[in-house]
């Protein structure tokens, strides 16, 4: 990972939770209900952008790619594919940060023209990881 994933990873990562967040109120109310195609269609391109940035390493699922329009999912199974993808982008994270001195930072290689330590790495300010599910 370099600056540019951690860029990619902080913005796919916020708009999984905002989403994640959404439809789980949704299926609180009215967990057998069916998302509307506005709406799934969004979830698609964040699913399918996930999975590129996931790779095979940290991807939840091999067989799951995105969503059916044919077959709409339910609010609740919204919820748990969403939380799988949650729990890989912690995973991730959790592979990729070090603390320094109480302070979470991302560990990743330096970009093109930018200053790295002796392994050619730098330090980006993050939060701490999420405890992950066992």
């Amino acid at each position: 990972m370099n600056r540019n994933d951690v860029d990619t990873f902080e913005k796919l990562s916020m708009q999984l939770l905002g989403v994640y967040e959404e439809v789980s109120h949704l299926s609180k109310k009215n967990p057998n209900d069916a998302l509307n195609k506005f709406k799934l269609k969004f979830i698609n391109k964040l699913l399918n952008q996930s999975n590129s940035f996931l790779s095979d390493k940290y991807k939840p699922f091999d067989d799951f790619e995105l969503f059916e329009e044919d077959d709409m999912p339910q609010n609740s199974d919204i919820v748990f594919i969403l939380s799988q993808y949650l729990q890989c982008f912690e995973k991730q994270r959790a592979d990729n940060v070090i603390i320094n001195m109480g302070k979470w930072y991302w560990y990743v290689k330096a970009n093109e023209g930018q200053k790295g330590d002796e392994r050619g790495k730098v330090k980006i300010r993050t939060i701490q990881p999420k405890k992950l599910k066992e």
